[in-house]
């Protein structure tokens, strides 16, 4: 069975791989670096500036911990980036490695549909080379949206691409776009000394997640002094004398070094040849079933040009479901327990529905929660901000959950699974938690459904 995968970003490639371990002959065809938008100027490098930030929080609190660190300690931005792009590039490098060793063939170049069985391959060269398949799957990746009201230039009005390259740190930055991209790019300059101002329509911060959750973000913003207008939007923008000059909705001026556009992104299928070949199409993305197979039997698509929640996770199970219905399983892609995270200090991670998405579907609930302060390793650790936040109904069974403060991203895991399998609070309160652990705070939430958590005020 030959598959092509046309795009090596985190869904592609794992796809590819899935794929080539279940035997099958795998090609991928990529017209940049592997990894996607997620590892080359996504997830990854802006975990690696994060970590740096995180960094230099600990070393401004050091006294705290028993350490006195004399004289100013100096930001050298150049060794920031520096470290930030050697993970990307040793992250890349390894997924071509894992291409060779297990056989996956790699080719150069823009893709173009000609049939069902047939893909186009344009390569730098100018040269044009045709690839047969059996089975196709289309992972394309998406572009930042940069609505016509903003003068992108790329260098004063700039977007998530352009934000992990700058060459210096910018004294003052607009961010349009409260989300997860927005609050994580903001907090980390904000960290190395960069005065930031977010505009975010929505009446608060990370907009799809828990209001409790953002009204907490929100308080450890003010906090850092990181300032933010929500319920307003950009009426608005101008550059003049090297400055980036905002109206908002409401009338306030904004000035700023640099204006970074985070509203959203589009599926990117330019020249994929979708239209001539008859596939489905919805405001730009691509219709698929639940076996992830588009209107065309045999070509398959996941990741960000369908309709489904644009996360690099998601389209890697997207990936592998598409694989397995390509190579004749009966596999349906689940969406009930998609995990959210958002990597600003505190972190935000959650799974299933929210509180106010249970009373807009008519769900009858109950709520549990604990907060961090209760908890001998959070203080320990100096780490008491944040709480968890689980939604149950009425029998039970765990359908949400939401967690921030430190660690939020890495305990999620345990929620995820509850929800994916439809345990009950009493059957996760039942294990027992290691401590002392932050995990003893999903235990302890967990409880309080029931009022019987012990150490609950």
């Amino acid at each position: 069975m030959k598959i092509v995968v046309i795009g090596g970003g985190p869904g592609g490639y794992v796809a590819a791989l899935k794929a080539a371990i279940l035997g099958a002959d795998v090609t991928v065809v990529e017209k940049g670096k592997v990894g996607g938008t997620c590892l080359n100027v996504g997830c990854i490098p802006t975990k690696a500036l994060i970590a740096s930030s995180e960094a230099l929080e600990i070393i401004n609190k050091a006294n705290k911990y028993g350490f006195n660190i004399e004289g100013e300690v100096k930001t050298d931005f150049d060794a920031i980036m520096n470290r930030k792009q050697k993970v990307v590039t040793q992250l890349v490098k390894g997924v071509e490695f894992l291409f060779e060793s297990k056989g996956v063939k790699l080719v150069r170049g823009c893709a173009k549909l000609v049939s069902k069985n047939q893909i186009e391959v344009s390569k730098e060269d100018g040269n044009k080379e045709i690839i047969e398949a059996d089975k196709i799957i289309l992972a394309t990746g998406s572009v930042p949206v940069v609505p016509r009201l903003f003068p992108y230039d790329g260098k004063k009005v700039i977007t998530s691409d352009e934000v992990l390259s700058l060459e210096k740190i910018p004294q003052s930055m607009i961010i349009v776009g409260g989300g997860p991209i927005g609050c994580e790019i903001g907090q980390f300059f904000n960290t190395l000394g960069t005065k930031v101002q977010i505009v975010e329509m929505v009446d608060h911060l990370i907009p799809f997640e828990d209001e409790d959750v953002a009204k907490q973000l929100q308080r450890s913003f003010k906090k850092n002094k990181i300032k933010f207008n929500v319920k307003n939007g950009i009426a608005k923008v101008d550059i003049k004398d090297d400055k980036v000059q905002a109206v908002l909705q409401s009338g306030k001026e904004l000035e700023a070094e640099i204006m970074l556009v985070c509203v959203g992104r589009r599926a990117y299928t330019e020249g994929l040849g979708l239209e001539e070949l008859g596939i489905e199409t919805e405001r730009g993305r691509v219709i698929v079933n639940e076996k992830m197979e588009t209107s065309i039997e045999g070509i398959y698509a996941i990741g960000d040009i369908v309709n489904s929640p644009a996360l690099a996770h998601v389209g890697s199970k997207e990936g592998t479901v598409a694989v397995e219905n390509a190579l004749g399983k009966n596999k349906k892609m689940d969406y009930k327990a998609v995990p959210r995270c958002v990597f600003t200090d505190p972190e935000v991670a959650s799974v299933g529905i929210t509180e106010k998405e249970a009373k807009e579907q008519g769900i009858e609930y109950k709520i549990g929660k604990f907060d961090f302060r209760g908890l001998g390793k959070a203080k320990a650790m100096d780490k008491i901000e944040g709480f968890v936040k689980v939604v149950a109904d009425m029998q039970g069974k765990i359908i949400g959950a939401v967690i921030i403060g430190a660690h939020a991203t890495d305990l999620l895991g345990e929620f995820t699974l509850a929800v994916h399998l439809g345990l009950t609070t009493e059957q996760v309160g039942d294990v027992i938690h290691p401590h002392p652990t932050l995990s003893e705070a999903v235990m302890e939430a967990v409880h309080d459904v029931e009022k019987q958590s012990v150490h609950s005020v």
